[in-house]
């Protein structure tokens, strides 16, 4: 388990019209209630006119009860009409993994949680093919199989739900799953699926994105992180890097560079989210790091 779970914190996300007083008035909150601030960080968007924050106190010393903190904080924000979430960074969220075939973004996230890096408990891999269930052996973690055909999809969604739910999952990350999830799948979990694609969106989206990479004589290749919308490819994004490449290397060098940058690219995402340093608004999102 990673140090930062050893803190008992409360952090605030929150987001509303900008204008003047805001940071003020949170301090106070805060400080009038004997708390300490251990992390602020803010932004303003010039062009809507929106302001986001967020702010990381300790609860040790502070007078609140942690249960009775939303209600208490309720009326300030319905002052400034905040949207917001209050989260505790001893909360361990519970994470299910998604696999197809490909193994290296599987791995490298199992093998980041068994160091420490990771806040999150894993109970549950699933796939839609047996391929990868000796990894998740290994690893100690429940492996479900769920084919996929056109004709069950829906059913089989159905039934990974009931054990997403079953198992209380709060993230679900799609480590290269070469599925498309269907409207009814994400719209229960929205802003908590998080997807690798294997190019730097918006360019390549959709299917075999080295292919066209190659095809297309790019110098750089990609990955990105993102949540998933209904558009596919097309939900705000989290985490992006690249790495350059030549005229001399073929589609499996293209292919073999580019499996490195999704991992990285993944895990950083996966990590932002299990820290509570996204804030989404429209199709975009707001980092605190």
């Amino acid at each position: 388990m990673c140090a930062h779970s050893l803190s008992n914190n409360a952090i605030l996300l929150l987001s509303c019209r900008d204008r003047k007083g805001i940071v003020a008035e949170i301090s106070q909150f805060i400080y009038a209630n004997n708390g300490n601030i251990v992390h602020a960080d803010q932004h303003t968007d010039p062009d809507q006119k929106v302001f986001f924050m967020r702010i990381e106190w300790e609860l040790a010393d502070f007078r609140i009860p942690r249960n009775e903190l939303t209600n208490e904080f309720a009326p300030l924000a319905e002052k400034f009409e905040m949207s917001w979430e209050l989260r505790f960074s001893d909360h361990i969220p519970r994470m299910a993994i998604f696999v197809s075939r490909h193994d290296h973004c599987l791995y490298d996230l199992l093998i980041r949680h068994r160091a420490g890096e990771f806040q999150a408990k894993i109970p549950l891999i699933i796939s839609n093919h047996p391929d990868l269930r000796s990894v998740g052996e290994s690893f100690g973690i429940k492996y479900l199989v769920y084919p996929i055909t056109p004709d069950t999809k829906l059913a089989q969604e159905a039934k990974e739900i009931e054990q997403l739910q079953s198992h209380q999952i709060e993230l679900i990350v799609l480590a290269r799953y070469m599925q498309i999830l269907s409207k009814e799948f994400v719209s229960r979990f929205p802003n908590r699926i998080i997807n690798i694609h294997h190019s730097f969106l918006p360019a390549f989206a959709g299917g075999r994105p080295y292919r066209q990479a190659y095809e297309r004589g790019v110098k750089i290749i990609g990955a990105t992180s993102h949540y998933v919308t209904e558009k596919l490819d097309e939900g705000p994004i989290i985490e992006q890097d690249v790495i350059r490449v030549s005229h001399r290397d073929s589609l499996e060098d293209l292919i073999r560079k580019g499996r490195d940058i999704e991992k990285i690219v993944l895990a950083r995402a996966v990590r932002l989210h299990l820290e509570n340093r996204i804030l989404v608004y429209g199709n975009k999102t707001v980092i605190f790091d």
